[in-house]
């Protein structure tokens, strides 16, 4: 499968954004969808995750309460409404499908080619 994040950008420190992330087939109820973020210099870590048949969000405590994470079945598309956006919050951002469950992007089947969310103060 294919993954196609979009929706990155600059933006000012306490701004918004939506990215999007399109696959390229039909997403399962199994599935988990989940987003990925890396910073220059830092290892890639996890950001976000719902389950694709209950709808079960997970996520890290950094952008809890900033961000929401949400699904279009239909357009087999994941979304992350990305609020208060602070300046440590740039870095390219991934999407991710897996079988189940996890915080560890090893553990993820396909990865998207990323788009870059630059937040300046």
């Amino acid at each position: 499968v294919q993954l196609q994040a979009s929706g990155g950008g600059l933006v000012q420190a306490g701004g918004s954004l939506r990215l999007s992330c399109e696959a390229s087939r039909r997403i399962y109820s199994s599935n988990v969808m989940a987003w990925f973020r890396q910073a220059p210099g830092k290892e890639r870590e996890f950001v976000a995750a719902i389950r694709w048949g209950t709808g079960m969000t997970y996520y890290a405590d950094s952008v809890k309460g900033r961000s929401t994470i949400s699904k279009d079945g239909a357009k087999n598309t994941v979304y992350m409404q990305m609020n208060g956006l602070k300046p440590d919050d740039t870095a390219v951002y991934y999407c991710a499908i897996s079988r189940s469950y996890s915080r560890v992007v090893r553990d993820y089947d396909y990865l998207g080619q990323g788009t870059l969310v630059t937040v300046s103060s």
